[in-house]
């Protein structure tokens, strides 16, 4: 079978009208600009399926570890976060279903991560860091459920864009490419999710998907997530003058790739 095709019946289901409003894409920015191809998503892929993964080339495995190592530490990251959140107690009764769905998913790709770096690429696979999501004092997200549901949606956002940021790397392997992007849209559904979550709690007014660079009513401190998002260039055009469509509107439809030094310097913030 296709990984494509694979991955794609995995796909959790949205049952609630609630769910599926908090899960909606990004797809009504991309309708101004055509059809929008299949949606592809991940949130566990059995460990059966990597006996069917190809072998890499020896002289492309320490790029493509290094590459799903620093992927590993940021679901390291977001998996203990929403762990922590859960053991807590901080999460609000009726959203905890929504978390635990985002946790098994985090979850599941520390799993195939490491699989595949262990068993696939015959590498070792980073250890989890120690964490400190107090960032040294300065949040109380499992005392204060804001607080909360604002970091959860800067990881959320930081983990989009990174994996953008590393797609290029992977490029060598199809199998690895593929599975890297299809995690990357379960982020992006975890990140509208939250955004639009917080939002209807009356926290903030953002959309599921990010407008120019705004944070929003994050702290100052999280401009660096979404610093460059405003990018209206694409493929080397100008879309706002090739569409006619305001400038806001053309940045939300495309994610802008962060490099590993940016998104490592955001997650350093947060490591004990």
């Amino acid at each position: 079978m296709n990984l494509l095709k694979l991955l794609d019946t995995m796909c959790p289901d949205t049952n609630s009208p609630e769910e599926k409003d908090l899960f909606f894409s990004r797809r009504e920015a991309f309708r101004q600009f055509g059809d929008l191809s299949k949606k592809v998503a991940m949130a566990a892929v059995p460990l059966g399926v990597l006996s069917a993964l190809p072998k890499v080339a020896k002289a492309d495995t320490a790029s493509l570890i290094d590459v799903l190592n620093y992927a590993l530490t940021l679901e390291h990251l977001e998996y203990r976060y929403y762990q922590m959140g859960i053991e807590s107690g901080v999460i609000e009764g009726a959203d905890q279903n929504i978390f635990l769905k985002i946790r098994d998913h985090e979850l599941a790709h520390v799993n195939f991560l490491t699989e595949v770096i262990g068993n696939v690429l015959m590498g070792t696979p980073v250890e989890e860091p120690e964490f400190d999501f107090t960032a040294g004092g300065n949040f109380s997200p499992f005392t204060d459920y804001p607080t909360f549901l604002a970091l959860s949606q800067a990881f959320e956002d930081t983990g989009v864009r990174a994996y953008k940021g590393q797609a290029g790397n992977v490029m060598e392997s199809d199998v690895v490419l593929t599975a890297a992007l299809s995690i990357h849209s379960v982020e992006a559904r975890h990140a509208s999710m939250v955004r639009r979550l917080r939002t209807k709690k009356g926290q903030d007014t953002v959309k599921g998907w990010i407008t120019n660079g705004s944070i929003g009513s994050l702290p100052a401190a999280t401009q660096a997530i979404y610093a460059g998002e405003e990018n209206v260039m694409q493929g080397g055009v100008d879309v706002t003058s090739l569409t006619g469509i305001d400038a806001a509107a053309v940045s939300e439809g495309w994610d802008e790739p962060l490099s590993k030094d940016q998104v490592l310097g955001i997650a350093s913030l947060f490591l004990a």
